[in-house]
């Protein structure tokens, strides 16, 4: 069973948590009661999972040494010598092969047309390659290494959309890159705060106050461009209704308090900041039940 726990750790399950951005295209369009693409939309969260989670045993192959010095990553499967390295490759062959398979379950069984299913392809490979040139070197690299952390983000938007065959608008995908830049360039701010320089060898080229500059106006960006996307005549039309705006407000209370957290005794990552935070959740929770309520309720 500890064995068991070890390789729920090693995958990072928890993680999975990023993959609801592969239903926005579904829940902003208001086809969440379509069961096909529904389906389709869960089939993909897995499929998405299992490769992301093969990106993370890659990582952590490649990161042991490493991971050994550092005050949190320490405790991880490969760095503590709870999962051996053999193990790792296996159980990372196996998810791949999984995530492989599930894809394919999508693409017989939906209405999703040949264009697509090689759309989502090289989606999948790009984020496969992408993150493991950051393993490989990138993670190293200025900037470049930020904008491989967000490009995890928009891909599952893209594959959303790809996947559900559901177009998103452009403000929308503008929205989701500036916050995750703004997410990426936090958790950069954070590893120099806790560790200086010594976790990561490209924190020695960053500075907090270039990090701060930009995370601020990456968050600015962000309300910005979701403010536009609410009152965008393509999203009334959508939606029928010009209410989405008053959803801003509360975009910005949840940014704040998030930046809250980031700026207090946090490491940055994302998933963490959030699941540490009761209130952030619950403020999260309202936002979707208000969206759910404006979308979907008569």
């Amino acid at each position: 069973m500890n064995k068991i726990k070890e390789y729920i750790k090693l995958i990072r399950v928890k993680h999975y948590f990023k993959n609801i951005l592969i239903f926005l295209p579904l829940i902003f369009s208001g086809n969440i009661f379509n069961l096909e693409k529904l389906t389709d939309c869960i089939i993909g969260f897995l499929s998405f999972g299992f490769v992301a989670s093969f990106v993370y045993i890659i990582n952590d192959l490649k990161d042991i040494e490493n991971d050994r010095k550092h005050p949190v990553k320490r405790n991880r499967p490969l760095a503590s010598g709870a999962v051996s390295k053999k193990e790792a490759i296996i159980l990372a062959t196996i998810l791949i092969v999984i995530a492989a398979l599930l894809n394919t379950i999508i693409f017989t069984t939906g209405s999703i047309t040949v264009q697509n299913l090689a759309k989502a392809a090289v989606l999948l490979s790009s984020y496969v390659l992408l993150n493991i040139a950051y393993s490989f070197g990138l993670k190293n690299k200025p900037i470049i290494d930020i904008v491989i952390l967000v490009s995890g983000f928009l891909i599952r938007v893209l594959y959303g959309s790809t996947i559900t065959d559901i177009e998103v608008s452009n403000w929308l995908y503008l929205t989701i890159i500036s916050g995750s830049f703004y997410m990426g360039l936090g958790k950069r701010r954070n590893e120099i705060k806790k560790q200086g320089d010594k976790s990561r060898e490209v924190l020695k080229r960053y500075s907090k106050e270039f990090l701060d500059k930009n995370m601020y106006v990456c968050l600015t960006l962000s309300i910005v461009f979701y403010a536009l996307w609410c009152v965008d005549a393509t999203t009334i039309e959508r939606m029928g209704t010009n209410l989405m705006v008053w959803t801003v407000p509360i975009v910005m209370i949840i940014l704040m308090k998030y930046s809250l957290d980031v700026e207090g005794d946090s490491f940055g990552d994302p998933v963490d900041v959030l699941f540490k935070d009761k209130i952030l959740m619950l403020i999260v929770a309202l936002y979707a039940i208000i969206v759910f309520s404006i979308m979907y309720l008569p």
